[in-house]
């Protein structure tokens, strides 16, 4: 009897061993995760393994983790942006609409509409206090419909994007390497600086973690929200130019298919829905899993529907889980 005892300890012993590692180390188990499902979609889809295979892959991730980043930041704080697909779509058509222009003059116009409505969003969310699930969804809202009625008059023809952005979306450095993946390391770079390293980042967290303690510790909650905003917008143009050099050309469903993925490449690695808890460096290896997911279930001929239903049911049942270990702590 004793014995059974000792080896029930025992496994209980080693479950919450098990569990206290994988809680100290969420990094490894995504790696591993990512790493399996590699793998596996290797083994099932011929050529997956070749250069050309990964960069369709990593073209994929880019954008999707730049997206994710803006979620990221936002999540943190607590809350949400549902309009970065517009927001990339719209800083998509101006691109275009600038290229004759030249480049960089079209690049800038289409950070400055990110930037822009960025504030719209910062403002409601952090001065007025509307919620940020209303705020985000109202403003995809309006944005389609001012981005359907634009064009047929001042977007008219802004389809074609110039042949640097081209490059830049769809290219590759060395012939292997994505440009747009060169951009999406420097902005990975930045963002995880600022969340670990920079004061503003830790206003971040703070914010999430307890508004209230924040604000009586002279925090000004508002300035830090509106500034995430603000930078959730640019990024949002930043994935949206890219998009457009990749394809090549601008439609009003350029970004709409990165909605939900952008939220579950968050939530899959490891930031909270409820804020103050997460960080970039877990969204970077959810973006590559759902990249890899996206590959395989395309290469078994799954449908948009059934992959948008699959991105769906993963925020589910994070959050899920997420709420589950809230209520236990």
């Amino acid at each position: 009897m004793s014995g059974e005892v000792r080896t029930a300890q025992g496994r209980v012993s080693g479950e919450r061993t098990l569990q206290r590692w994988a809680a100290e180390n969420p990094l490894a188990i995504l790696a591993a995760v990512f790493v399996v499902l590699f793998l596996t979609t290797g083994a099932i889809q011929p050529g997956f393994f070749s250069v050309s295979g990964v960069r369709n892959t990593l073209l994929q991730a880019a954008p999707l983790g730049i997206l994710a980043a803006a979620q990221t930041v936002l999540m943190l704080t607590g809350g949400i942006d549902l309009s970065v697909t517009m927001i990339a779509t719209g800083a998509a058509y101006v691109t275009a609409n600038q290229s004759p222009n030249g480049a960089a003059i079209a690049i800038l116009m289409g950070l400055l509409v990110g930037l822009i409505i960025g504030s719209v969003n910062g403002v409601g969310v952090a001065v007025f206090r509307v919620n940020p699930l209303i705020m985000t969804l109202a403003m995809s809202s309006i944005l389609l419909g001012l981005f359907t009625a634009w064009t047929q008059t001042v977007l008219a023809g802004s389809t074609q994007v110039a042949p640097f952005i081209r490059l830049l979306g769809g290219g590759s450095w060395m012939g292997s390497v994505p440009y747009s993946v060169l951009v999406w390391g420097g902005v990975a770079a930045a963002i995880i600086w600022l969340l670990r390293r920079s004061g503003w980042g830790r206003l971040i967290y703070a914010i999430g973690d307890n508004e209230t303690a924040a604000r009586l510790a002279g925090v000004r909650v508002w300035q830090v929200r509106l500034t995430a905003y603000m930078l959730s917008g640019l990024l949002s143009a930043i994935a949206g130019i890219l998009l457009a050099g990749r394809t090549g050309a601008v439609d009003l469903q350029l970004a709409s298919a990165f909605l939900l993925p952008s939220v579950a490449a968050a939530v899959i690695g490891g930031t909270s829905i409820f804020g103050g808890m997460g960080g970039y460096s877990g969204t970077i290896l959810g973006a590559l899993i759902l990249s890899v997911l996206n590959s395989l279930l395309t290469f078994l001929n799954v449908g948009q529907a059934i992959q948008q239903m699959v991105y769906g049911s993963i925020v589910l049942a994070l959050a899920w889980g997420y709420a589950s270990l809230t209520r236990r702590s």
